[in-house]
Order: C-alpha cells, then structure tokens, then sequence
C-alpha cells in the first residue's frame, strides 16, 4: 500500500475530546488527548478502568465522533469526513482486534476472514479468498480454514480476529485488549504474531491493554488517567525508516509476506 507522506506520522491526535450527554447530565471522558503514532510503531496503551481508552480507540477506528480536537491520519482530517467517506476510510486504512473475537460463529474461518474484503467489494471474490488463505497460513492455521468458528479454540479464534484485522491491509490496527480472555500460553503467542506481521508488514499497532508485561514487550507506552495522556514512554527519539514496499500482488493491492 502506498501512502502519502511517508515521513510524516500516520495518525496525529491533537486535544481530543469527548463528553456523552444524557439529559442534563454530561459526562467528560476525554478531556484533551494529545500524540501521535509513527508508521510501523508497535505501541501499548495502558490505563485503569474508566480513563478513557476505550473510547478513545472507538473514536480512533471513526465509529464514534470526538466532541471537539483533532483526529488526523494520512493526511486527512477525519473530524471533517461525512459518514460515508468515514466507512470507506475505515475499511481501507484501519484493522480491529477485539477482546471477544466477534466472528460470525455459522462461518468458517476462511470466510470470516475473507469478509471484509467481501464487504469492501459488495461480493466475494477469488482473489479475496486467496489472501485470506495466505493469512490464515500466516498465522498458523491452515489446517484449520474450513472449520466453522464455533469449533476452534480461544486462541486459535484470536487468531483469526488477528487475520481478519489485516485482510485489507490496514494501515493501523486498534486492538481492543486483544489477549484479556486468552491464557497466558494463547496470549504470548496471540501476541508474538502481531509483533512479527508488525515487524514483516511495517503495519503499526496500537493495542489497549491491562497486562503490564505484554506492554513493555512494545516499542512504545502510551499511559491514560482520567482522560488525558499523563506518560508516553518512547524509544529515544530517532525517527524510523520508511517502510520497505510490500510485494504486488494480482488485482486486489499488495500481499503481506509469509
């Protein structure tokens, strides 16, 4: 995928904020959130119960509009993009892993990674199964492709979620406490497949997380309390290396490597 800008970051996040309103009650949660992500950063994002992180990634994937600030990714101001230009944006340029998975549990595992690409299309297509059979192979499931979602296991399902997040070759993936239902042996692995597509592909991944020990294996930590960002650990500050250029693939984009 060829991306504007290359130097620049991918999402820049300036004084973002969000207040539901229920009446005559309203409730702030993010009170002015400010950072920016890196092409190819793997960063964890860690905060207890309550600061915001959740709907701070919920914005972040546009299904949820800020109250006010900023929400800037390759080079669009996405605060500023109808409903319609937002799904297409995020059915192009962002992957989601959550906690519980949410496969169809009636599909296989090649269909409900091949979904998004479907849904993209308005039709499947042969091309789309393709790559979601490269991926699946990716992470490790080959031989488990025609099994109905019901039949594998958590960690095997989570693998699934991780190929579906990449179908469309995002270029971030938000993942929702994405080991936080897996054993600790499901969860190391889960998590040591995002680390290697992340270092292979150059995708960058914010993950939200309560586990301190699979944050600090991340390039990054990004700390929320009450709302705001009050740490934001990085690496020194060297900028990165632009991402090198995936292969081409036949008519549906580029191929993630194997």
């Amino acid at each position: 995928m060829t991306v504007p800008g290359d130097d620049a970051p991918l999402l820049v996040v300036e004084d973002l904020r969000k207040t539901f309103v229920d009446r005559e009650f309203e409730t702030p949660v993010l009170k002015g959130v400010n950072f920016a992500l890196e092409r190819g950063e793997m960063v964890a994002m860690l905060g207890p119960s309550g600061s915001g992180k959740s709907t701070l990634l919920t914005i972040l994937g546009t299904l949820l509009a800020p109250s006010a600030g900023s929400l800037r990714m390759l080079d669009q101001e996405l605060t500023r993009l109808a409903e319609e230009q937002l799904a297409d944006f995020r059915n192009r340029y962002i992957g989601f892993i959550f906690q519980y998975h949410h496969l169809l549990p009636d599909f296989t595992a090649l269909e409900n990674v091949a979904f998004p690409h479907a849904g993209r299309l308005g039709r499947e297509t042969r091309v789309g199964r393709e790559r979601a059979a490269m991926l699946l192979e990716r992470v490790g499931l080959a031989d488990r492709m025609h099994y109905r979602a019901t039949r594998l296991s958590g960690g095997q399902k989570q693998r699934v979620a991780v190929a579906r997040a990449l179908m469309n070759e995002p270029a971030l993936v938000l993942a929702d406490e994405p080991t936080g239902n897996l054993d600790r042996d499901s969860a190391n692995q889960v998590f040591e497949l995002m680390q290697e597509i992340q270092r292979e592909t150059r995708t960058t991944f914010l993950i939200s997380t309560h586990d301190e020990e699979l944050a600090s294996r991340c390039e990054r930590r990004i700390r929320l309390r009450n709302g705001v960002v009050v740490r934001d650990d990085s690496t020194a500050g060297a900028r990165r290396q632009p991402p090198p250029a995936l292969q081409p693939s036949a008519p549906g984009g580029s191929e993630a490597r194997s």
